[in-house]
């Protein structure tokens, strides 16, 4: 597992955790729901940091050039779920 990896799950997480228990930004941009951002801290931290981050930001919803950040931060998630089999298919073939 790359250090890119391991830096990729654990600091979205735990940023993500910390904005949601320091700050009202998820709650905002979650319309005070819990179980979207717990499911975004489980499967894709990063968008849900993102998409939290975008709609404060804006302070009317995500729009716009908005949508290309959250976007761009769902193909970084899934790009670090995809590396463990990239690495195990090169190491097959």
């Amino acid at each position: 597992m790359s250090i890119f990896t391991i830096i990729s799950l654990f600091f979205a997480r735990l940023a993500l955790l910390v904005v949601w228990i320091v700050t009202p930004l998820v709650n905002r941009a979650f319309h005070g729901g819990w179980l979207l951002p717990l499911l975004g801290i489980l499967f894709l931290p990063l968008t849900t940091l993102v998409y939290v981050l975008v709609y404060s930001l804006s302070g009317s919803g995500v729009t716009g050039w908005g949508w290309l950040w959250v976007v761009l931060a769902f193909l970084l998630d899934l790009g670090v779920y995809s590396s463990p089999a990239r690495h195990a298919a090169r190491a097959r073939g």
